[in-house]
């Protein structure tokens, strides 16, 4: 009886561990998901707060090259966001290129507009390739290329002076505002 007894005790402690390391793992594997679930959800936070700094230096990044090609930022990044949809390989100097060079070459090369700019980029080819292929010679490709790639240089220079002018401006009218406001006599 008492064999008996022992086993049934036995029995009963084995069963009850094996109850708690069932508890234990299906716990951990609950609290393994809400983590996951929390870091996510910070995950997602931190992306999508990445995903606005991004859109708004691409914003910034087009306000030079919008003014020359009588556009708006705005519409530029928006342009480029569905351009990105189709090419997701798309860089935004390509895409600022192709701008330039349809609005240089669109009055005297009817073929050359940006959305067939775009399309030969999409098909892998270069911009040298795409504009080839649209009528101009190896030389008259080439020197558009280099002459859209200054056109853009110089017009985000001009805006990265302006931005730097107009922090001086703001750097030197709250020193002036400071300078004031400390040789002003106090009043009771």
């Amino acid at each position: 009886m008492t064999v008996t007894r022992m086993l049934w005790y036995a029995g009963a402690v084995l069963t009850a561990l094996a109850m708690l390391a069932a508890s234990a793992t299906t716990t951990a594997a609950a609290q393994g998901q809400a983590r996951a679930v929390h870091a996510g959800g910070r995950r997602a936070a931190v992306d999508s707060s990445a995903a606005e700094r991004r859109k708004a230096a691409n914003l910034k990044g087009f306000r030079g090259i919008a003014a020359q090609l009588n556009t708006t930022p705005e519409a530029l990044e928006a342009a480029f966001e569905r351009a990105r949809g189709a090419n997701p390989k798309l860089s935004r100097g390509n895409f600022v290129a192709a701008n330039v060079l349809a609005g240089n070459l669109g009055p005297t090369h009817a073929n050359v507009t940006t959305e067939a700019i775009l399309s030969g980029l999409q098909s892998g080819k270069s911009v040298g390739q795409t504009l080839q292929s649209l009528g101009l010679s190896v030389s008259d490709a080439k020197q558009a290329a280099r002459a859209a790639s200054r056109q853009a240089r110089d017009a985000q220079q001009r805006v990265n002076a302006d931005d730097m002018r107009a922090r001086a401006d703001d750097k030197a009218a709250k020193q002036s505002k400071r300078a004031a406001h400390e040789n002003e006599p106090d009043h009771p």
